[in-house]
């Protein structure tokens, strides 16, 4: 459970060459704290607080107004927010970014940040937001068919004449972002199109798709199956060798007749279509671009969910496809959090869960994001519906979250692991430093009724920091942490435990909570449905 990485920062440089220029200009960039990559907003990192739009809100400016005091208040340091291709260019060649510009607008007036999320050519695996003059001229830009030879409302990735068309909108964004925001960073991340996928078949049958299918299989892709390292994805490599591992040959040829060999084929693509869009989208402004998945749950075969987009069996395939592409992140909509968390953070991309079902348990699960997975941001979907916003519980946790920047995204890597609970998952126990540290779920104390009357325990999290030897912060909610020291000959004692709190930049002690509230000295709490932050010194004695 516990990390170990590399100290200090590094810039990325296996990103493209434009990332590496945006840290001299001090555009947002990527960079390594140790192995950890960090989203770097003026040179400082910058973990994202946020909260994604529903889908039409960013279109009504007067909307938005009304409805940012109420994000203010939620404790959001970062809005995704998205931009219409069929609004910023409703007549082809005519753009009008002044919707945007309003939005820029209002975030530097709540001192908040923005990404901006693109939708293009595809939202949602459809081609909703595409301009109506697309849509009308379906000859000059085509849709992706079914096998019986059906039409389907998404653009085809075969057609030179719609990537060229999206291309165009996207550069002029980005040209429009550079002109108006570069020297103040309010727009900090990009991210390309929206849950790309093919649905209800795992493949277009267009004719070009038809001709692209019977060709040979990219080399690159080959090479990467040849190498067959340890950073090949077991699916990729399955694939490849139950169908005799050949160097050459069509899709079919190389991986068979499935709906994963159509997968794949729609995977490399997509992500060629979506790489070439963010690359030429770098050339005029190189912020940090990202694509996100809706994700292959429930046991699905391919045609069944939005298939071929960057999924986390899919990533391989996606980052040859598209270099250009920094970040592949999840929408999650579905049960096992922690499942989703770790197939995506991986040595070779951060996690980042630009949307995630508004619902209870969010409040818990960013501690874990945060403090176990190193996380670039947490965002939950229709962020303006939540009820309450002052009071609601994620915006307690990110009131914690905020106190505890700049030190976390400091701590972030070997320093720091996060915890996250539920009515299976009850406790864990890792090692940090000298000490082994036993968290569970608050209710197995058995305190509480709803622990023992066979309610549904409610999820809690939390993240704990080490300090130094024998200091460490520990934030959340509903959590009990015992300490066991790793020498057998000792037993692990604790000093103190006091709760703090940041007032104007500067930590101070609120209360020393050395008896009732540590059991006398048995353990460190933090109750469900209480947000709190506690530093604790531990001490050895025989």
């Amino acid at each position: 459970m516990f990390k170990r990485f590399f100290t200090g920062f590094v810039i990325l440089l296996l990103m493209a060459p434009s990332v590496m220029v945006a840290q001299k200009d001090k555009i947002p960039y990527l960079a390594f704290n140790g192995e950890t990559t960090q989203l770097m907003v003026d040179d400082a990192p910058w973990l994202i607080l946020g909260g994604e739009l529903g889908n039409s809100s960013a279109s009504d400016p007067e909307f938005m107004a009304k409805i940012w005091p109420d994000l203010n208040a939620m404790k959001l340091n970062t809005v995704l927010a998205p931009v219409y291709w069929e609004l910023v260019e409703p007549v082809e060649g005519e753009f009008d970014f002044s919707s945007v510009d309003q939005l820029i607008n209002q975030a530097r007036k709540y001192d908040t940040k923005l990404v901006l999320l693109w939708f293009g050519s595809w939202k949602n695996s459809m081609s909703c937001y595409a301009p109506l003059w697309v849509k009308k001229d379906w000859k000059r830009f085509p849709r992706s068919k079914t096998k019986e030879g059906k039409p389907l409302e998404i653009l085809t990735p075969f057609s030179r004449n719609n990537l060229e068309a999206d291309k165009e909108a996207f550069v002029k964004l980005m040209e429009f972002l550079k002109e108006k925001d570069s020297d103040q960073n309010t727009v900090i991340m990009v991210q390309v199109e929206n849950e790309i996928g093919m649905i209800p078949q795992a493949r277009d049958y267009h004719s070009e798709a038809n001709n692209a299918f019977n060709q040979e299989v990219p080399q690159q892709i080959i090479g990467l199956l040849k190498e067959d390292s340890k950073e090949t994805q077991d699916h990729l490599s399955e694939m490849w060798k139950s169908n005799g591992e050949k160097v050459a040959g069509d899709w079919e040829d190389v991986f068979g007749e499935s709906l994963y060999a159509d997968e794949l084929f729609m995977a490399w693509h997509f992500a060629k279509y979506a790489g070439e869009l963010a690359q030429a989208g770098k050339n005029v402004y190189p912020l940090p671009m990202y694509v996100n998945a809706a994700l292959n749950s429930r046991g699905r075969k391919p045609g069944e969910y939005p298939s071929a987009g960057p999924l986390a069996h899919l990533i391989d395939v996606w980052k040859l496809g598209a270099p250009a592409i920094d970040v592949y992140a999840l929408d999650i909509y579905d049960a096992g959090f922690n499942h989703w968390c770790n197939l995506y953070h991986l040595p070779n991309n951060p996690l980042f869960i630009p949307e995630i079902r508004n619902e209870p348990g969010n409040h818990a699960r960013v501690f874990y994001a945060f403090g176990e997975h190193d996380a670039l941001g947490f965002s939950p979907f229709s962020i303006e519906d939540t009820t309450d916003p002052a009071n609601a519980p994620l915006t307690k946790s990110y009131d914690i979250l905020h106190q505890l920047m700049p030190l976390l995204a400091e701590k972030q890597g070997e320093q720091t692991a996060g915890v996250w609970f539920n009515n299976e998952r009850r406790d864990t126990s890792f090692v940090m430093g000298n000490y082994r540290f036993h968290f569970k779920h608050d209710y197995t104390l058995g305190w509480k009724p709803a622990a023992k009357d066979g309610s549904e325990w409610p999820e809690t999290g939390g993240l704990i920091i080490s300090m130094g030897e024998d200091e460490f912060i520990v934030a959340g909610t509903g959590v009990v942490v015992t300490f066991e020291s790793l020498d057998e000959r000792t037993e692990a004692g604790i000093g103190e435990i006091n709760q703090i709190e940041k007032n104007k930049g500067e930590w101070i002690r609120k209360f020393r909570m050395n008896g009732d509230q540590s059991h006398q000295g048995r353990h460190l709490r933090i109750p469900v449905d209480e947000f709190d932050i506690q530093r604790v010194t531990l001490y050895k004695y025989k």
